[in-house]
């Protein structure tokens, strides 16, 4: 599990390093055609740890309601984020991989019920969420990579 984990820290951090050059305009910018911005994706990646991981596997959110339902499934930029957001936002991404981490450790996800991805993708147990995590991050990876091409 330790591989599947670092998997999704790895792809963080290079999700960090394309979008640290950025401003936070750019970072804030929707362009024509889209529904979101890079900064957005950044926090939908945390929200969805957190309902993937943990709501769906039966465990309270470890971020704040607030936070999740500005970024969750659905979910879509309601304002320009400030600079001290965007920075929580970036310290999140990192901190929420060593949290779950943590939580794996401590056997918290012994037991984890099935359910059916919008992808019609069904999961069966931690491992598989964290599978299907990894599927994820990597489509984000994909959009934020098309949508810094269109900014920058």
């Amino acid at each position: 599990m330790n591989k599947q984990i670092n998997a999704v820290r790895k792809t963080r951090l290079k999700m960090l390093d394309l979008v640290n050059s950025l401003s936070q305009d750019q970072l804030n910018k929707i362009p024509a055609g889209f529904n979101n911005n890079i900064i957005w994706n950044l926090g939908h990646l945390i929200a969805a740890q957190e309902g993937i991981l943990y709501l769906r596997g039966g465990h309270n959110l470890r971020i704040d309601q607030t936070f999740f339902d500005s970024y969750k499934m659905g979910s879509k930029p309601e304002r320009e984020l400030e600079s001290e957001e965007i920075e929580n936002i970036k310290s999140l991404l990192i901190s929420s991989i060593d949290y779950l981490e943590d939580d794996f450790q401590k056997g918290i996800f012994q037991e984890y019920p099935n359910w059916t991805t919008r992808f019609d993708v069904e999961i069966s147990s931690f491992e598989d969420a964290m599978d299907f995590l990894i599927f994820h991050e990597g489509l984000h990876l994909g959009c934020m990579t098309a949508l810094k091409r269109l900014i920058a």
